[in-house]
């Protein structure tokens, strides 16, 4: 059986942590940023980490 491809796109977005945890950054920050607070454009700018929900089905798709 052939290996599975990592999916490059999402490869580019999401990088492995020591501990294998995945960080991500956040969504909301390209664009309408007079609508938002600064308080709200500085959260945003950290990055942080996928969520439990979403980890088993991400961390397929980027195996190596």
């Amino acid at each position: 059986m052939p290996k599975m491809k990592t999916k490059s796109a999402l490869a580019k977005r999401v990088k492995v942590t020591g501990s294998g945890k995945l960080k991500r950054s956040h969504a909301y920050v390209s664009h309408f940023a007079a609508n938002k607070t600064h308080k709200q454009k500085r959260h945003l700018r950290k990055s942080t980490l996928v969520s439990k929900a979403d980890f088993k089905r991400i961390k397929l798709l980027i195996q190596r």
